[in-house]
C-alpha cells in the first residue's frame, strides 16, 4: 500500500519540485508546499472579456453585449421570445434595478416578481417567491464576478437574495459589468466578501455556474437541464446602457 510519504513525492515529482519529501525531518503536508504559480498563460486586462465569452461558450453558455438600452432590449425579448409564457423572477442586484428592468418586463406585459431587499419579510412571502421561483420561465440575476479561466458566473447571496432565481428556471440570464471579469479563481476567493468576513456574513452562500446543468447519469449520456437551467446566457451590460 502507498505510504503517505510516497503519495505526496509523487505529487511533488508531478508538479515539478525538487528535494525529497523528507529532506529535514518529517514529511511535509500538501499545505506547506509554495504556490503552484500560473497554470495557463496569463490574460491581457483588455482581453478577459473575450476569454470568459470563449470559454462560456465552450461550455454551451451563450454570450450576448449591450452597448446601449436599446442593444439590452433587444437582446432580452430576444430570450423571451425562445421561453414559454410564465412568470420571470429577478434578483434583487442593484444593476437589474439601475436598468429598471422590472418595469421594462411589465411594459412588455411579463409578470415578474422580484426578490425583497428587505431581509426581514415574512415567511410566506419568501415561501411565495421560493414557489414561484420553480414556476418561472426565466431567472434574471447580476454577477458578483465572472471568471474568464473557465467561463464561470460567481453569485452570492448577499448580492442576490435567494439563489433560487439562478437555479430553478430553465432559463437563466446573467448580467455583469466589464469590471466584475477577473482572470483567475484565486482573485475570486481572495475579493468574496463572504470568505474575507465569514463571520459578518452567517449564512451566505456563494454559486459558481459554470454553464447551463447536465448530468450523464443515465446511460453516460450528457443531457441538459436536468438539475438546473438548460439555457444560460451571460450579458455583458456596457457602461454606456447605464448613462
Amino acid at each position: 500500500m502507498t505510504t503517505r510519504k510516497e503519495m505526496l513525492e509523487r505529487v511533488r515529482q508531478a508538479l515539478g519540485y525538487s528535494g525529497a519529501a523528507g529532506s529535514g525531518g518529517a514529511s511535509q503536508s500538501l499545505d506547506a508546499l509554495l504556490p503552484l504559480g500560473r497554470v495557463l498563460p496569463p490574460v491581457a486586462p483588455s482581453e478577459l472579456v473575450e476569454k470568459f465569452e470563449a470559454e462560456l461558450q465552450k461550455l454551451a453558455g451563450i454570450a450576448c453585449r449591450a452597448v446601449s438600452t436599446t442593444d439590452l432590449e433587444q437582446i432580452l425579448r430576444d430570450i423571451l421570445s425562445k421561453s414559454e409564457a410564465g412568470p420571470i423572477v429577478l434578483s434583487r442586484n442593484s444593476l437589474l434595478s439601475q436598468l429598471r428592468l422590472a418595469e421594462r418586463l411589465t411594459a412588455w406585459g411579463r409578470d415578474c416578481l422580484i426578490w425583497p431587499s428587505d431581509e426581514n419579510v415574512s415567511k410566506e412571502r419568501l415561501a411565495d417567491f421560493r414557489r414561484q421561483c420553480f414556476e418561472a420561465k426565466v431567472g434574471i440575476t447580476g454577477v458578483e464576478f465572472a471568471l474568464a479561466e473557465s467561463g464561470t458566473l460567481v453569485l452570492t447571496s448577499s448580492t442576490e437574495g435567494s439563489q433560487l432565481a439562478s437555479l430553478s428556471p430553465p432559463i437563466h440570464v446573467a448580467l455583469y459589468r466589464r469590471a466584475q471579469v477577473v482572470e483567475l479563481l484565486e482573485e475570486v476567493l481572495a475579493r468574496l466578501p463572504a470568505l474575507r468576513n465569514p463571520t459578518q456574513l452567517p449564512g451566505r452562500s456563494v454559486v459558481f455556474i459554470t454553464g447551463p446543468s447536465r448530468t450523464a447519469d443515465i446511460e453516460q449520456i450528457s443531457i441538459r437541464g436536468v438539475h438546473g437551467p438548460k439555457h444560460v446566457y451571460a450579458v455583458l451590460v456596457e457602461d454606456s446602457c447605464l448613462s
